[in-house]
């Protein structure tokens, strides 16, 4: 499958699409080049229609997994997270309308809750209610989802994600007796390429490496998607 990637020089990114280059054919839309050069890039802005309408020409999907800045409390913070998380989203979903593409995968966040290591997920059917900044900008942008799947009629899976850590980090941190919410990024990784192949309208997904379920029932995921955490702690 083609798949435009929007943020894929990120964090993220560097984790999981190398993962996703063996199934997949990518093309980078972002400001910065990929870790890989080998990969097609259209260097370019989420707040910039036109470039993101050349960017999604000929692909059959999109995967939105652009960030804005980490500082929170600078006015660049304030300003980058409503654009990627919410102007973004709604630009690229266009954009991908525009172009004839009818599928996407939404890179959302844990975060969309409030105390989220203070309570127990039974399921996705809790209603977002972070209040904090990228929290909220974060629900806000699952909302966008939502609504491009009424208007556009296209299929959009959001992931909530938990912490994405690198494989050997997650296993070298992670104890047995202590449950977790991060989750490695070869899970990560499936539980994307799951999502690219899913399409039932717009869907939410918890996913983290809690294999334990002490936070959250992930039943939805391996229902759907056929995921679950493989990572396992080395001690």
């Amino acid at each position: 499958m083609r798949v435009l990637v929007i943020g894929g020089s990120g964090y993220v990114g560097k984790l999981v699409l190398p993962t996703l280059a063996q199934r997949h054919r990518l093309r980078i839309f972002d400001v910065q080049p990929p870790a890989d050069p080998d990969w097609e890039h259209i260097g370019g802005s989420v707040d910039d229609v036109d470039a993101l309408l050349r960017a999604a020409e000929g692909m059959e999907a999109v995967l939105y997994m652009a960030m804005g800045a980490k500082d929170f409390s600078t006015s660049a913070g304030l300003t980058t997270n409503f654009d990627v998380n919410v102007k973004g989203v709604y630009l690229a979903l266009y954009a991908a309308h525009q172009r004839g593409i009818t599928h996407a995968v939404y890179t959302s966040s844990m975060s969309v809750y409030a105390d989220l290591e203070q309570r127990y997920f039974p399921d996705e059917e809790i209603t977002p209610d972070a209040s904090d900044l990228y929290g909220l900008t974060k629900r806000c942008g699952e909302e966008v989802c939502r609504a491009a799947t009424r208007a556009w009629g296209m299929s959009v899976n959001a992931l909530r994600l938990c912490f994405p850590t690198a494989d050997d980090e997650w296993r070298a941190t992670t104890r047995h007796a202590t449950p977790t919410l991060a989750t490695a990024a070869d899970d990560v990784a499936r539980a994307l390429l799951a999502a690219l192949d899913y399409c039932a309208g717009y869907q939410a997904f918890m996913i983290s490496g809690d294999y334990q379920g002490k936070f959250m029932n992930m039943a939805k995921a391996k229902r759907l998607l056929g995921w679950e955490p493989l990572a396992r702690p080395a001690q």
